[in-house]
């Protein structure tokens, strides 16, 4: 009697091990028949929602993917610098070529140091990713105490930042470029601004920074402010390797999808996290939304492979939570689209739901490991139709 063939596996390689990268690659898993590459260019899971904290020297922010990938998910430490649709393979900087039947791009996002700004790519330092949080850590220890610092961004990443430093004692100024925490209600405004007041943060809402000096910064004002350090803050940037790859983009680089989270030039590539902009009109990037995110591509790969019909993204929003050191924080309430309402929490109990909400970041994946397609999230209606628009290439 003959040996039964076994079926080949379905190739999938995840680009990036981040929120979104490590629970689609776990929830791969609900298919036996399912090969699962996870590339990502550290050894290491990065917490992003704790690098403000790395930085400031209140905690750690990498934890072992020993910990959190299930059982025959191959880690592979690589930069993805390709992928090529022709030959279905996903090039490495090492000269590596992986194949696949399906890619889910979920390569998250990077610091956004403005090169028009003189002096800022030179001498400001920023927190969205591990090593420059490591830098900053770094060059914080090598200053007094009282070394003036300067925190560029008035966003919820420039206030989490400035406070945790203000509360380990730092003389710490920030730079708005405009309103303060402008996505939360003026209510939740006037409690962060009054946290970062009594604790002695300079906030300079309406002036914005021209240039960073090594140990000045100039405001469009045209005064010049002390700083021994400087932080970037001031928004995000994704990779550019949808765009390398001839992938249709949107203006900051983000891969143009479907509602299914489908490329538009590709149906076996599909997108997850702060990378994904869904019909160009991409969801808040946010630890929050990335693990549903994560787990819609592996469902809309599961389904292609299935020869079912994918679901579209249904995803409400409940608001967001601003740390203000270890002992605060600022809960706003939201609408199910993701606007502010003028309700907010703030104080201890909204610091503990911070800390909850980070750490479920991570168990959430882990969950997803032991559980392959656990993960259940707050629905949200159907987005409304409307195309893509401001493609690049």
């Amino acid at each position: 009697m003959s040996t039964p063939l076994q079926p080949t596996p379905h190739k999938v390689v995840v680009i990036g091990g981040g929120y979104a990268g490590a629970l689609a690659a776990n929830r791969l898993r609900t298919r036996r028949d399912v090969e699962i590459t996870l590339v990502n260019p550290r050894p290491e899971f990065v917490e992003r929602v704790r690098l403000h904290q790395l930085a400031a020297g209140t905690g750690d922010a990498t934890v072992d993917y020993g910990t959190l990938l299930g059982e025959g998910v191959r880690l592979v430490v690589g930069s993805a610098t390709r992928i090529d649709t022709a030959a279905r393979t996903v090039r490495l900087a090492s000269g590596r070529a992986l194949d696949y039947d399906y890619v889910i791009y979920a390569v998250g996002s990077t610091g956004a140091v403005p090169s028009s700004v003189p002096g800022a790519a030179a001498f400001a330092f920023d927190v969205a990713e591990l090593e420059s949080a490591r830098r900053l850590r770094a060059r914080l220890d090598e200053l007094p105490a009282d070394a003036p610092v300067t925190v560029v961004g008035g966003g919820l990443t420039g206030i989490e930042t400035a406070a945790e430093l203000a509360e380990r004692g730092r003389r710490v100024t920030l730079v708005c470029g405009g309103t303060l925490a402008p996505s939360v209600s003026a209510p939740g405004r006037r409690y962060v601004a009054g946290w970062l007041s009594r604790h002695g943060v300079a906030v300079l809402q309406a002036d914005a920074v021209t240039e960073v000096r090594p140990d000045a910064v100039v405001l469009a004002s045209g005064a010049a402010r002390p700083s021994a350090l400087t932080v970037w803050a001031a928004g995000f940037g994704v990779p550019r390797l949808a765009a390398a790859s001839g992938l249709r983009t949107d203006e900051l680089g983000r891969l143009l999808t479907d509602e299914t989270l489908t490329s538009l030039d590709d149906d076996r590539v599909v997108a997850a996290g702060d990378a994904a902009a869904p019909s160009g009109r991409p969801l808040r990037m946010s630890c929050y939304a990335a693990g549903p995110l994560g787990a819609q591509a592996a469902d809309t790969v599961l389904s292609r492979i299935a020869g079912t019909e994918p679901a579209v993204i249904r995803l409400a929003f409940s608001g967001a939570c601003v740390s203000l050191g270890r002992r605060a924080a600022m809960r706003q309430l939201a609408r199910k689209d993701d606007t502010a309402v003028n309700v907010y929490v703030g104080g201890r109990v909204s610091a503990a739901y911070k800390e909850l909400t980070c750490r479920l970041g991570v168990w959430k994946i882990r969950r997803e490991a032991r559980r392959p397609g656990s993960l259940i999230w707050p629905k949200g209606g159907p987005r409304p139709e409307r195309p893509a628009a401001s493609a690049t290439r």
